[in-house]
């Protein structure tokens, strides 16, 4: 510095004997002040406080993590929602995860989250990878702060303008879906997820009607997979009859098939030329994955359901799925999500990233982030954000013409009224189980995944 301090005062006495205006020293010494202030080493921040912010708007379990700096007015929101286990979360983040990062500096993030993550030594699960998303995606939104940017220009900038998604067509019957599917198309859609009810069971993603025929040997809800299996195949042999050949089509079986059932669902459906069938296996039958390669050539999407990277690496270095579909709370946060698209571009799979109703706006965020810096993009699952959810979250991501567009303001850009969400807090679940899924059965009151 004092070297480059005698450069300057030569170029300036040189300036001087030219008989050049004061003003251009003067300009010449303002110039070299701005530098100094800008390579003067400034003091990192410190977390001086982390804290949980739950809330439920819309239904569903949020919870969020803030992180507050110790400089005045610098903090940052991390998405932990894990509806279905919500009231663990808190005391992972308040218990463990806030004594072991107190007094830390944030820029760290690489180092806070290995730490973390080895700090419970069992690791790898669904509690403690969303109470580490939380930690990991507040401390992205403390570094898109104090840059002045927006967390996506922090991971190399924009590879597209905006992010293509898709919308949740539903029904009880094959017409009210089609309808559905219809209205999604015409505010700009290309891409239509459908789902339709089966009689007399409890099907995913749709309503049902009544069917008194069917006699379980139980009193509990009833899912029966062949019957799931034949509707879904007359659902898209119908929908791309009724919609056309433009619009993509994407179906969900959530891997409530028997993993025969469903190589020969993915088998049949490939006739209906589809975007991508989703979750057709659960996470404790991915060896099946080979078996629907080997017989045919339907896009497949997993990973709603995956914490480990035991789960999804052989996946994708053995190219067995087009689409990873991970949770980004659920397999740690923004940090090991981008490293997952990184791995996936090098085998040709797509993101795709989970996107329900229990996903928090800020998660939603990371969603869009991760989908606009990476090449390998390949489709947002959307889920609207009610008066509510954007009362609480404000600078949600915007949708236009089936597109969302990531926030341009620092971090996030996403500011939380905390006295909104005390408003909304954690309600009992009409089923008792603290927000818990209840158990679905079949006619012979085997339980089912779900």
């Amino acid at each position: 510095m004092a070297l480059q301090r005698r450069d300057f005062l030569k170029t300036a006495g040189s300036a001087c004997a030219l008989g050049l205006a004061p003003r251009l020293v003067q300009g010449m010494t303002q110039a070299q002040e701005q530098v100094e202030r800008a390579t003067r080493a400034m003091p990192l921040p410190r977390i001086k406080d982390i804290s949980v912010i739950e809330c439920e708007p819309a239904g569903s379990r949020l919870t969020v993590v803030k992180i507050t700096t110790d400089q005045d007015g610098l903090y940052g929101y991390g998405c932990a929602t894990f509806t279905q286990r919500a009231d663990l979360v808190k005391p992972a983040v308040e218990k463990y995860l806030k004594p072991f990062l107190l007094g830390k500096t944030t820029d760290r993030i690489e180092d806070i989250w290995q730490s973390c993550y080895d700090s419970s030594y069992w690791r790898n699960g669904p509690v403690l990878n969303n109470a580490l998303s939380g930690i990991d995606q507040a401390l992205w939104d403390i570094k898109g702060r104090q840059a002045g940017m927006p967390v996506y220009q922090l991971a190399g900038g924009k590879c597209r303008e905006a992010v293509d998604a898709y919308a949740h067509a539903d029904g009880a019957e094959y017409a009210e879906v089609i309808d559905n599917a219809k209205k999604f198309m015409a505010q700009g859609f290309r891409n239509v997820r459908v789902q339709v009810g089966v009689p007399g069971m409890a099907g995913y993603g749709a309503q049902h009607g009544e069917d008194h025929t069917l006699k379980p040997l139980h009193n509990k809800p009833l899912f029966e997979p062949a019957y799931a299996m034949r509707r879904g195949l007359k659902l898209l042999e119908t929908a791309r009859k009724e919609l056309g050949e433009e619009v993509n089509l994407l179906h969900d079986m959530h891997e409530r098939l028997t993993p025969n059932e469903a190589v020969m669902f993915c088998k049949e459906a490939e006739q209906y030329n589809m975007f991508f069938l989703e979750d057709p296996l659960s996470p404790e039958d991915l060896g099946y994955f080979q078996q629907i390669r080997q017989n045919c050539a339907t896009p497949i999407a997993m990973g709603e359901l995956f914490n480990s990277p035991h789960e999804w690496q052989p996946l994708i270095e053995g190219r067995l799925i087009d689409y990873i579909r991970v949770h980004l709370s659920e397999a740690g946060g923004f940090t090991p999500s981008r490293k997952i698209a990184i791995l996936a571009e090098m085998y040709g799979v797509k993101t795709a990233w989970h996107g329900p109703g229990d996903v928090s706006p800020v998660g939603h965020m990371a969603n869009v982030t991760l989908d606009i810096v990476s090449y390998n993009f390949g489709i947002q699952e959307y889920t609207p954000f009610n008066e509510t959810t954007q009362e609480i979250f404000r600078g949600c991501p915007v949708l236009k013409n089936g597109y969302l567009w990531v926030n341009e303001k620092p971090g996030w850009g996403i500011e939380i009224d905390e006295q909104a969400a005390a408003k909304y807090p954690f309600r009992q679940s009409a089923n008792g189980l603290n927000g818990g899924w209840g158990e679905i059965r079949k006619l012979d009151g085997t339980v089912i995944k779900q």
